[in-house]
């Protein structure tokens, strides 16, 4: 029996996104968009929510092509926001559209964003020492600087609490409670 960090629950799928992906760096762009547009979508509400259309999600944002994305017509749009697999959301819909563009330009600018992302944690994981779900923070002096400068730069659905969720999602904050079994891996 694995001890684990216990928002998973008993809920499946929670299980299998903290043992295989919760805390994992992230180096490529595909998933750090495909993380951008989940995290978009879950402000206000739970990540089992998300978690469990996170397929939706995949067919609704073409596997999470961002060029393909940062092109949707208004006809794409509305279709979308008739997805039941999906949340239809008309200003997280409209807003994920608009990140992916924002998102190819600070690919063209930095020459990925995984560059550019992981600046703000000194391209390294912060490894925390958490040992109950009361000690995670809801935001940090990183998430509150990557919120900011992605705000800067046009970015919606981005706050501290969105960012700091973003990088605990990438590993770029190692939130593992210290007797889970991911927290030394």
């Amino acid at each position: 029996m694995k001890t684990r960090c216990s928002w998973t629950k008993d809920d499946e799928r929670m299980i299998a996104y903290h043992d295989e992906e919760w805390g994992f760096p992230v180096h490529d762009d595909k998933k750090h968009f495909e993380f951008l547009v989940l995290d978009t979508f879950q402000a206000g509400l739970s990540w089992k929510t998300i978690l469990h259309r996170r397929e939706g999600f995949r067919k609704a944002f073409v596997d999470f092509d961002v060029v393909k994305v940062s092109k949707f017509k208004e006809k794409q749009i509305q279709k979308l926001l008739t997805d039941e697999s999906i949340i239809r959301n008309k200003l997280k819909i409209y807003g994920t559209v608009k990140n992916a563009k924002l998102f190819i330009e600070v690919q063209k600018e930095f020459g990925s964003f995984n560059k550019y992302i992981w600046q703000f944690v000194n391209h390294k994981t912060i490894s925390n020492k958490r040992k109950t779900l009361k000690d995670i923070p809801a935001t940090s002096v990183e998430s509150d600087a990557m919120s900011k400068e992605l705000k800067k730069r046009g970015f919606t659905f981005v706050g501290s609490t969105i960012c700091y969720a973003y990088m605990q999602a990438t590993g770029m904050v190692n939130d593992h409670l210290v007797d889970c079994f991911r927290y030394k891996k």
